[in-house]
């Protein structure tokens, strides 16, 4: 695998630093190697967006969905599952590991619902931007009586 450096990034974005900690963030998160649990990441709307994680196994006790900071954070945890004496597995190949996936979310997105249906776990998301935010029409008005700004007469026409 390829290491990048982004640190001439830092340097070139004046103002924008946040971005190149987005997107030194995504590769670190490329690099760690960890594919488990496996995603989606669908829009669904204009505004609105799912993510669906399979971790089939997993019950709502075993699993943990945090947000915080423009974060979304989910972490499953299985107790260490009982097996009996007489049991014997010839082979074992349902992942029982825990995990934890996190998701860089855009600014103004907020987590809306979550729900754990046939082992499939579905965050429902919603960008909402505040009204100051928004974009809006500006009248324009064809009143002569407006208070438009005059210059004011100089000193030097007073003097003369």
């Amino acid at each position: 695998m390829r290491n990048y450096d982004f640190s001439p990034l830092y340097r070139s974005f004046v103002g924008l630093d946040r971005m190149a900690g987005l997107i030194d963030a995504a590769h670190q998160q490329v690099n760690n190697g960890s594919a488990y649990p496996p995603y989606n990441v669908a829009q669904i709307g204009q505004d609105d967006y799912q993510i669906e994680l399979a971790i089939a196994g997993f019950a709502e006790d075993d699993l943990d969905i945090e947000s915080h900071e423009n974060v979304l954070t989910v972490k499953g945890h299985k107790p260490q599952a009982e097996t009996l004496e007489n049991t014997q597995y010839l082979h074992r190949g349902i992942a029982e590991r825990g995990f934890e996936r996190r998701f860089q979310l855009a600014d103004h997105v907020v987590v809306t619902g979550a729900e754990l249906k046939n082992g499939l776990l579905t965050v429902t998301l919603r960008r909402e931007l505040p009204e100051a935010l928004k974009p809006r029409k500006i009248k324009i008005s064809r009143d002569s009586k407006l208070n438009l700004i005059k210059p004011k007469p100089s000193s030097k026409s007073k003097a003369a």
